[in-house]
């Protein structure tokens, strides 16, 4: 007995030629929108990249970046494959590399009038280098341990360094030489800076202290430590620019604001729930932008010790800038997204996609036209921000 199946196939292939329908044999007819249809751009596709330059010159992770202070278009960056880069927003064929550490670049630091940038290394090493000629300029040596941080004084050639050794040192970059060590912490130093004034030092550390410091003499003017302050390792601080108040943050959530000239803790706003990754200060109100680990930005009032504004986000929040003296602020989150904030409404105004994995460090250019980002993916990205000026 033949097979109709098969006899059909057969007759098919010997035709070749194309089959039709008869009215005879349509069962039934179906109404169809056309929003039903799937619409070739409908498909499953990667989120859009947001970014109008992408750096690719780094080969492991980010972990910094600066923006020069008087050149728009001049960016730092640095990571894990143990490289810094100068290279220039819009000029993809232009970049210098910052050769020598053995270790990977951690923290990175203009100085105000933009003419040296420090590098700091894990491997213990700050490198100064000269913008105008890019040439090394000096090798401060010294710590025993990584560098934590770097910053410069707000009116010299002075470099500042926190290390994971404890030590906190200055040097005279133009001159390349050792000034002064502030021994006191038990622990890393996690966080530091000049004030405002240049006058004081402010030193967070690992051992759930504050300490202040005369930069002149290196006496510790001030050891803030126990009740009512954190019990916990400090992560970040940010302090006022009148030179007055410090607010530290901490890896238990915690965050407290201490006057710098008595060295009291004058307030304790309400905790996160987990680690505070980055405050910073408004430049032109007496608001904080508080990011931690529990997904949240939080945007406080200061003279009220209030919050604002609640901004949730997705993943946990690392970095933080305020765009200029503007009411906007940018966040870096874990979820490799950098989303920009109205600090008055607390709504989110813009999200900006591109990378694919965590935010570690966030800067605006010198114009605040630009923000540029760097992360875990191994690539730094620009995004235009103007409009938020």
């Amino acid at each position: 007995m033949t097979n109709p199946v098969q006899d059909f196939h057969e007759e098919e292939e010997d035709d070749q030629g194309e089959v039709y329908l008869d009215e005879a044999d349509i069962i039934g007819e179906v109404d169809v929108d056309d929003e039903d249809l799937p619409d070739a751009d409908d498909e499953i596709i990667d989120e859009p990249d947001d970014s109008m330059h992408i750096f690719t010159g780094h080969t492991g992770e980010l972990y910094t970046v600066a923006c020069s202070p008087t050149d728009p278009t001049l960016v730092a960056t640095g990571g894990g494959d143990d490289r810094g880069f100068l290279w220039k927003i819009g000029q993809g064929d232009w970049a210098f590399e910052l050769q020598g550490h053995k270790d990977s670049v951690s923290s990175l630091a203009f100085s105000t009038d933009g003419q040296l940038l420090a590098s700091g290394s894990l491997d213990g090493i700050i490198q100064i280098w000269d913008i105008t000629s890019q040439n090394l300029k000096c090798t401060l040596e010294g710590p025993g341990g990584g560098i934590e941080w770097v910053r410069w004084h707000p009116r010299g050639h002075l470099v500042l360094a926190g290390t994971e050794d404890s030590m906190v040192w200055m040097w005279n970059a133009d001159k390349g030489s050792y000034l002064n060590s502030f021994l006191g912490h038990g622990s890393s130093v996690t966080c530091g800076d000049f004030t405002p004034d240049g006058k004081t030092i402010c030193t967070g550390s690992a051992d759930a202290t504050l300490r202040i410091w005369n930069p002149k003499s290196g006496e510790n003017i001030h050891l803030v430590q126990g009740h009512p302050y954190h019990t916990a390792g400090l992560t970040c601080l940010a302090i006022s620019s009148d030179s007055t108040l410090a607010v530290t943050g901490c890896e238990d959530g915690s965050i407290h604001v201490v006057n710098i000239v008595t060295g009291k803790v004058v307030s304790s706003l309400p905790s996160h729930s987990d680690s505070v990754e980055c405050i910073e200060l408004a430049p032109s109100s007496p608001w904080a932008a508080i990011g931690g680990m529990d997904n949240k930005l939080i945007i406080w009032d200061l003279q009220h010790s209030l919050a604002r504004s609640t901004c949730d986000h997705e993943d946990g929040v690392t970095c933080l800038t305020w765009l200029g003296g503007s009411r906007y602020l940018a966040t870096g989150c874990g979820d490799g997204k950098v989303r920009l904030w109205d600090s008055l409404s607390g709504d989110c105004v813009r999200t900006f996609n591109g990378h694919s994995e965590s935010i570690q460090s966030l800067s605006v250019s010198a114009n605040q036209e630009f923000l540029v980002s760097v992360s875990t993916d191994g690539t730094a990205r620009v995004f235009e921000i103007a409009e938020y000026k």
